[in-house]
């Protein structure tokens, strides 16, 4: 298991605002955002993540991952098609279809920026993201209460 942070370019708030009733308001970026990490099994089907919280500039998660779930079909990440098989042209050894959180993170950045794009929306990424590995129970749910209290913290800080 991580947590994990993946901060817009620049700090932008580009996935929307905190209401006065502090919860956020999704932009269309933001909706698609969570859409998106609603179905990353769909992609990923050694992964999970059983709780996210979108912030106007920042997104946290708790990412879980399987790794004896190795076999699935994947997606070329260079070609973006399917391929059936493992890795594409590299079988296993492609290191952009390998089960970790790397992989996991740069697909998913890659779905909202190509959305972006499409849609013409102003939109961009910091380049890398921040990942800490959650070691026990206690650490779980030290995490799981700091994500669930971000938006009251958001709110206080900008007040």
């Amino acid at each position: 298991m991580y947590h994990v942070i993946i901060c817009t370019a620049g700090r932008e708030q580009y996935f929307g605002k905190i209401g006065d009733d502090r919860q956020i308001i999704l932009s269309e970026i933001g909706e698609y955002t969570k859409q998106n990490l609603g179905q990353i099994g769909v992609h990923y089907p050694y992964v999970g993540i059983p709780l996210f919280a979108i912030m106007p500039d920042h997104i946290h998660l708790i990412i879980v991952i399987d790794g004896n779930d190795i076999q699935c079909n994947r997606r070329d990440a260079i070609n973006r098609v399917s391929t059936g098989y493992i890795g594409g042209i590299t079988g296993n050894k492609n290191p952009m279809v390998s089960p970790c959180l790397g992989t996991v993170i740069r697909g998913f950045k890659a779905r909202i920026t190509s959305y972006a794009n499409r849609n013409q929306i102003s939109f961009g990424w910091q380049p890398r993201f921040y990942d800490r590995i959650i070691r026990n129970v206690d650490e779980l749910n030290a995490t799981a209460q700091y994500i669930e209290n971000n938006i009251a913290e958001w709110f206080l800080n900008k007040t």
